[in-house]
C-alpha cells in the first residue's frame, strides 16, 4: 500500500544578533514557516520579481530589511493572500533573561531552534506527515558552522519527538522563496518587539497558528526540552 503521508517543509529565519552586551539587540527571534507542496506562493513571487525587473529595478531576490517599502508592500500582499496555505510560528527571546552559560552561538542558536521546532511539531499531526524537511538560511557565524551544526543535531535529537523523521539543510535565502517568506515574516516580528513597529506584524498576524511565543528563558544549566 502506498504511503500517502505528506512531507512537511519548515523554512526558518532569525533576527537579532548574538551580542549579549548593552550594544546588542534586545531581542533575538526565530520564525518558522510550515508549508506543503505545491508551493503556490513561489510562482507568484517569481512573477512579481520579473514584473519589478521589467519596470527597471534590479532585484535578485526578496529581503525585507533591504527592499524598498514599495516592494515590501507587494510581497506582504502576496504572503497574506488566503490561498497560500502556510502557517507561521515565532519564538522571541529577551536576551537579557538568558543565563551566561548559553550566550555563545554554539549553545544559544541550537536551543532556540530546538524550542521553535518542538512547538511547531506540536501543531503537526505526525501520523499524517512522513518526514519534516527543515531548511534554514546559511548558518550565522560561518567560522563556527561545523560546531553549530553538530550542536543543532544533538539538540534536535533531545528535543523533538522520538518518532519524528527530519532532514536539516542550510541553503542561501536566494535559493528558495520559502526562505524569503520566512525572512519577511520574521522581519515583521522582530520590528514589532525591537522597535515597537506593529505595521507589518498586523498584516501577517493571521498566519500564526497560535500566539507568538516568548522563549522559556532564562535557560538554566541542564534544562532540556521535553519529548512528546
Amino acid at each position: 500500500m502506498a504511503d500517502d503521508r505528506q512531507i512537511a517543509y519548515v523554512f526558518l529565519d532569525e533576527g537579532g544578533n548574538f551580542d549579549f552586551s548593552a550594544t546588542g539587540t534586545r531581542y533575538f527571534c526565530m520564525t518558522g514557516v510550515l508549508k506543503y507542496r505545491p508551493f503556490s506562493i513561489s510562482a507568484k513571487l517569481e512573477a512579481l520579481r520579473y514584473d519589478l525587473i521589467e519596470s527597471g529595478m534590479d532585484i535578485e531576490y526578496f529581503h525585507a530589511s533591504e527592499d524598498r517599502q514599495y516592494v515590501r508592500d507587494q510581497v506582504f500582499e502576496l504572503i497574506c493572500c488566503g490561498d497560500q496555505q502556510l502557517e507561521a510560528h515565532s519564538l522571541v527571546v529577551e536576551k537579557s533573561q538568558t543565563v551566561p552559560e548559553f550566550h555563545s552561538p554554539k549553545e544559544f542558536y541550537p536551543r532556540v531552534l530546538g524550542c521553535l521546532l518542538h512547538d511547531m511539531l506540536d501543531a503537526v499531526s505526525l501520523t499524517e506527515v512522513e518526514k519534516v524537511i527543515v531548511i534554514t538560511d546559511q548558518l550565522p557565524i560561518q567560522k563556527k558552522r561545523k560546531a553549530i551544526e553538530k550542536a543543532v543535531k544533538h539538540t534536535l535529537t533531545e528535543m523533538l519527538p522520538a518518532d519524528s523523521r527530519y532532514q536539516l539543510l542550510h541553503h542561501s535565502s536566494k535559493s528558495a522563496f520559502g526562505l524569503q517568506v520566512a525572512d519577511y515574516i520574521n522581519w515583521a516580528v522582530f520590528r514589532a518587539w525591537e522597535r515597537g513597529d506593529l505595521r507589518s506584524l498586523d498584516q501577517v498576524r493571521h498566519l500564526f497558528t497560535g500566539k507568538i511565543s516568548m522563549a522559556p528563558f532564562p535557560l538554566s544549566a541542564g534544562q532540556k526540552g521535553k519529548k512528546k
